[in-house]
């Protein structure tokens, strides 16, 4: 497994390095079109982890239309503590106690947006190896504060199609994921209308779930563009900003609490900053 993995990381790393680049265009894109004063830029922050690896850190702040948006990618490499061991182990992934070693590529988004009418959207999608297993995992989930029928239709249509192409059993199985994964349970309720959720995808074709993964990706923009082109001109007000701020601590409550990548980066010694990218500017709470 090792040999063959050595010409597959590199695959997947360029992968996720080219969808970031392919999503920070497209949102710079978006950002200048709607009458910006100052062109939108992405900040980039090189990081590092102590172990070994690194990624870019890319984030936009105080558009018109993006309020904050981050598009991180890692390329992460080492041995896993005593923790991660075991939550591993847990899962299913065998070899923790005889060979701790890893490496994990991905790309991680969350886009919080000015308008209270414009749904958050997260995507991730990532691969992971150990000497003894390797897999995918990811997804996109939409996260509105003011609910549009149409919007949700929309998005997880596109993930449909993303799915279907490879699969009639992953939509159903992964949007189910989804529901369950994104459900917050101190508060009774998801944090948003879902999308797809998947991990531990390993089916033996590692060509098909590659295939898969990048599917998933390159679904994400016509996704979520369409649904920032609808709603980022409505007229808001005050109450609907303070649905937005309350339905971001929400957001913010569940990826402290209970994300499975925010515990994964923040115990494995990652960049604090990186993997708190996620959490919303402003938040309320009750």
């Amino acid at each position: 497994m090792t040999d063959v993995f050595e010409t597959r990381k590199p695959r997947a790393s360029a992968w996720f390095r080219s969808l970031r680049d392919r999503i920070v265009t497209a949102f710079e894109g978006v950002e200048n079109a709607f009458g910006t004063a100052t062109p939108g830029r992405f900040e980039v922050t090189p990081t590092t982890r102590a172990d070994g690896g690194g990624g870019l850190m890319s984030v936009m702040r105080g558009g018109r239309v993006f309020e904050k948006v981050g598009v991180n990618i890692s390329e992460v490499h080492g041995q896993l503590g005593d923790r991660a061991q075991k939550a591993m182990a847990a899962r299913g992934v065998p070899g923790m106690d005889s060979d701790p070693r890893f490496w994990a590529s991905g790309i991680s988004l969350v886009a919080h947006m000015v308008n209270p009418h414009a749904p958050a959207v997260h995507m991730n999608t990532r691969m992971f190896w150990t000497p003894h297993a390797a897999w995918f995992g990811g997804g996109s989930d939409l996260n509105p504060c003011i609910e549009y029928a149409e919007d949700t239709a929309h998005f997880h249509g596109q993930m449909q199609a993303a799915c279907d192409a490879h699969s009639p059993e992953y939509f159903p199985k992964f949007k189910a994921w989804a529901d369950e994964y994104f459900y917050v349970p101190h508060r009774g309720r998801a944090r948003g209308v879902g999308g797809i959720f998947y991990d531990d995808l390993d089916t033996g074709d590692w060509e098909a779930d590659f295939a898969f993964t990048q599917a998933v990706g390159a679904a994400f923009l016509p996704a979520f563009q369409p649904l920032i082109e609808r709603r980022i001109g409505m007229p808001w007000n005050e109450a609907d900003r303070d649905t937005q701020l309350y339905h971001r601590g929400l957001y913010a409550e569940y990826n402290l609490v209970y994300d499975r990548g925010t515990k994964f980066g923040l115990e494995t010694g990652h960049d604090a900053n990186a993997v708190l990218m996620s959490l919303p500017p402003l938040a309320k709470w009750y």
